[in-house]
């Protein structure tokens, strides 16, 4: 019997959940800091051009409100795609919250100095909102489908892309983009995990549950 074996599967599921929560407290602990935040040189060129971020953001949002419309909630992918919705408005609203309490300045405005933590004016730059989007979304597909696909595992992809971005942007620091995947992916996790998902699904019209393409 190997050593994961004898680990019961609710104790593998709930090392799973503790893992991104984990990677958060360890980003925001001062020794973290540490050698690990500096600012990148500027690059807002190519792939790395503020346009294709903001693609990927858009895109994203449009993929899971759409696809969930269409599917509704009866199909294996529609409530995947209503789980990752109930993932990225949690996992936003709780972004927005951790921005506004420790409105961290941003790397281009700080001088090279990581350590502006509540300044207050605007200043929320931790976590990054974007990376915390795109983990929340793709987190239950990949969940989903990836033991059936590994190909989906490509998925991850897309947060270190926009992580990267970000940074060189110098729009957010490392800890910043850290903080961010770990929210959206432990938001991600929960609603694919929790049996009684995807709840905004369940507080609207029997008609959304059915899904478009049905409809017509």
């Amino acid at each position: 019997m190997s050593a994961r074996d004898a680990i019961p599967a609710s104790g593998r599921r709930r090392t799973a959940l503790a893992a991104p929560w984990a990677l958060l407290l360890l980003v925001v602990s001062p020794d973290s800091l540490a050698g690990i935040d500096h600012i990148w040189t500027y690059d807002d060129s190519g792939i790395w051009a503020r346009p294709y971020q903001e693609a990927l953001e858009y895109g994203v949002i449009a993929f899971e409100v759409g696809g969930a419309l269409w599917e509704g909630g009866d199909t294996r992918f529609g409530r995947t795609l209503w789980q990752s919705i109930d993932a990225s408005v949690s996992s936003g609203v709780v972004a927005q919250i951790m921005k506004v309490g420790f409105s961290r300045v941003r790397p281009i405005d700080s001088g090279g100095d990581p350590n502006l933590w509540f300044k207050g004016h605007g200043n929320q730059s931790f976590p990054s909102g974007e990376v915390t989007l795109v983990s929340s979304v793709i987190t239950p597909i990949v969940l989903e489908y990836g033991h059936d696909n590994p190909a989906v595992y490509a998925l991850e992809l897309l947060p270190v892309y926009d992580a990267i971005g970000r940074m060189k942007l110098q729009a957010h620091w490392q800890t910043d983009v850290l903080a961010g995947f770990a929210l959206g992916t432990g938001a991600g996790w929960l609603m694919h995990r929790n049996p009684n998902t995807p709840y905004i699904l369940n507080v609207l019209p029997h008609g959304f549950y059915i899904g478009l393409k049905k409809s017509f």
